[in-house]
């Protein structure tokens, strides 16, 4: 399976908020001996994140979407979700428990009575609104879920919260994904040399190589590092190292200069 993360928030298009889920998913995922397949960032625009929703439900992807499930005007996620799968929006009774559960514990560590029935108690309940048939993700920060969608996953836009919800989603739904397929790479460093010299060789060792991946990342260098370019293989470990073998065969053929990345 595919695995994709949307990030919702206009204010990680605006720069107000720094971005902080992709490497942090994609470190959890590799933890696992998974991978990241694709991402996408999006405003606040519930049309966009609904045209989006239905595009991803139609794939049989792994999806985490982080941010818009709150309850305030700004977030759209829960009813975006319903709406791409053409379901109602409904009241989850473990939801609105879990709820009602943080809003009594919050009134009694400040020495309050709670009123479940203050309005703005039942505007909080709207955050256990999703679309028809889904299930809970746990928040051990607050107790407040998230929900999934089949293979779909809505966490909130705090990593606090995010984070271990996606890992909980990663070790109780996908466990059997883990480590299933061994990946690892091998790369140099090529000095003073043009991509477009080196684009045959990558060519060659792809079409030669089945299941392994050239990669290629050009520097233009700085005031300690010479322009170079990280050039390397990656896939099955038993099949790296013969592609890494011939990767440099290939690179000795062209003489060009290369050594090994700094550890």
């Amino acid at each position: 399976m595919t695995i994709g993360l949307i990030i919702i928030g206009d204010e990680i298009l605006s720069g107000k908020r720094v971005d902080q889920h992709f490497p942090k998913v994609v470190q959890l995922l590799a933890a696992r001996g998974l991978q990241l397949g694709w991402a996408e960032y999006l405003g606040d625009d519930p049309a966009r994140i609904t045209a989006t929703l239905r595009r991803t439900f139609a794939t049989d992807d792994i999806v985490f979407s982080c941010g818009g499930i709150g309850a305030t005007p700004d977030d759209h996620t829960r009813q975006a979700a319903a709406a791409a799968l053409g379901r109602p929006l409904v009241l989850h009774e473990e939801g609105r428990r879990n709820i009602e559960q943080r809003i009594v514990q919050v009134a009694r560590e400040a020495g309050k009575q709670a009123d479940l029935n203050a309005p703005e108690n039942l505007q909080r309940l709207k955050m256990a609104e999703f679309a028809e048939g889904a299930t809970l993700i746990p928040n051990p920060y607050n107790n407040v879920a998230g929900f999934a969608l089949g293979t779909h996953y809505f966490v909130p836009g705090f990593p606090v919260m995010a984070w271990p919800m996606i890992e909980w989603v990663l070790d109780t739904h996908h466990a059997d994904l883990h480590n299933r397929e061994p990946r690892t790479e091998r790369s140099v460093l090529v000095w003073e040399a043009a991509e477009s010299a080196l684009t045959p060789l990558m060519e060659e060792l792809e079409s030669a190589c089945a299941g392994i991946k050239v990669f290629s990342l050009p520097s233009v260098g700085d005031a300690h590092t010479r322009r170079h370019i990280e050039l390397g293989v990656k896939g099955p470990p038993d099949q790296v190292e013969a592609a890494f073998a011939r990767l440099c065969a290939g690179l000795d053929a062209l003489h060009a200069q290369y050594s090994p990345p700094p550890a």
